[in-house]
């Protein structure tokens, strides 16, 4: 596991539980999704990957609405895509 949910929900500023089991969805779809992009399991241990999903998760539950039309900040973008070459490529 990389983030938990109560660090994310901290991330997010969210101090309520009726979220709880979309955010945790979230949090398994983003380090499904880093595995998946990187073929890399990674921990908590790696401040890079925990950043990563923080930011990726924060966009999802943010823009939930926006999702659906696939558009995301560009802003975020670059900042996912730069990070996730930095995870691809790190040992």
């Amino acid at each position: 596991m990389i983030v938990n949910l109560e660090e994310v929900k901290g991330w997010l500023k969210v101090d309520y539980s009726e979220e709880d089991s979309d955010i945790q969805l979230l949090i398994d779809s983003a380090e499904l999704y880093l595995k998946n992009a990187t073929g890399k399991i990674f921990d908590s241990n790696n401040a890079l990957a925990k950043l990563y999903c923080r930011v990726l998760i924060s966009d999802w539950f943010e823009n939930r609405g926006l999702m659906a039309d696939g558009k995301t900040t560009d802003k975020v973008r670059f900042t996912l895509q730069s990070i996730m070459m930095q995870l691809q490529y790190s040992s």
